[in-house]
């Protein structure tokens, strides 16, 4: 049997975050293959689709995945290819009708990649300004996109995510220097067509070392990703917890010994940074479609170096064409946390 090798033009997002079907003859000879990549997002100015191709070869004609990826006219097509999206709104039930609204994309060179896998630092993607709907008052909207290759047309769609309701409840955090095994919780509602949600929180300072410039810091925490049939509900809102430690936890690794009470060490300032009136933190929500968490679920247990992917949602290619969106909420810190912070050795003092 012959060796076959299929190299994919995966986005860097990807390596991170019903059945579908594909017309596609895997191994033949040599020949391009559609590889589409793209990740709606309604809140979003712009959005991207990474238009690809990829090969497939045997053991008289065999392709070096990771030359070819480094390779800006293998991975392109030439030119432009046709690519739109066409919009289609809720009528009733499960059923849609499309708005005959015509989204085109063009195409773009983005100049800043960081090295990698892949070519870089230019880019070429395809692209629109135009804005996509929102969930609202009852309607929801799906989007197909189609690229026309030749005689050949590969098409994707999905459903949007998020919506006029979704959001973040929580208003303020909890945290105890002292060790402990309570838990907070941060509430927020469902986003339309989300079967997957993914939070983390920041806590942002400044520090100020032996009288130096101030300089700005932060420690993160991830509170995980979860599909939304095993987030818990109360109040008629999801939630996910955390414990009240984390956040002198994350600070003790971040800081270690550099306090202003340690005379070995230089003299440290820390200030909380304020970034919207006297909310230090920020939590961070992304809510994800369908098609997103079958892919990374389904490709991830067979791993990523793969030949060819187990799922994809791409008929005449391969990839995943979904939806996300995320929120950004700032939130306080309660007196108690204040308070441990300003009265344990950190090196935190009211400005």
């Amino acid at each position: 049997m012959k060796k076959h090798i299929l190299y994919f033009s995966l986005l860097a997002c990807m390596a991170f975050f019903g059945a579908c079907t594909t017309d596609v003859e895997l191994y033949a000879d040599y020949k391009d293959i559609p590889v589409i990549y793209g990740l709606l997002d309604a809140s979003h100015d712009t959005n991207f689709v990474r238009i690809n191709r990829a090969f497939s070869g045997n053991n008289d004609h065999p392709i070096n995945a990771n030359e070819v990826a480094l390779i800006a006219d293998s991975c392109n097509y030439p030119g432009k290819l046709r690519a739109y999206i066409l919009e289609y709104q809720s009528t009733y039930g499960n059923n849609y009708a499309p708005t005959n609204r015509i989204i085109e994309l063009d195409t773009m060179t983005i100049h800043d990649k960081e090295a990698g896998v892949f070519y870089s630092p230019d880019q070429k993607v395809y692209w629109t300004s135009e804005p996509f709907s929102i969930n609202a008052n009852g309607i929801k909207y799906k989007y197909k996109l189609f690229v026309h290759k030749g005689n050949d047309t590969i098409t994707s769609e999905t459903g949007i995510v998020g919506g006029e309701n979704f959001k973040i409840v929580a208003t303020g955090l909890s945290f105890a220097a002292e060790e402990s095994d309570r838990t907070g919780k941060i509430k927020f509602t469902e986003a339309e067509n989300a079967v997957f949600y993914d939070m983390s929180m920041a806590f942002y300072y400044e520090e100020s070392i032996n009288g130096g410039p101030f300089v700005d810091k932060k420690v993160t925490y991830m509170l995980g990703t979860k599909s939304k049939d095993d987030l818990s509900i109360e109040d008629g809102s999801f939630y996910m917890t955390y414990g009240e430690n984390v956040l002198f936890n994350q600070l003790t690794d971040a800081i270690g010994a550099d306090t202003v009470i340690d005379p070995n060490h230089p003299n440290v300032v820390r200030h909380i940074r304020y970034v919207d009136s006297n909310k230090p933190m920020q939590i961070f929500l992304t809510a994800g479609g369908d098609e997103l968490f079958n892919y990374i679920q389904v490709n991830s247990q067979s791993g990523f170096s793969q030949t060819v992917p187990d799922y994809t949602n791409v008929s005449g290619g391969f990839g995943v064409f979904s939806s996300r969106v995320s929120l950004v909420k700032n939130v306080t810190i309660s007196s108690r946390t204040q308070t441990d912070l300003y009265g344990k050795p950190w090196g935190f003092v009211q400005q």
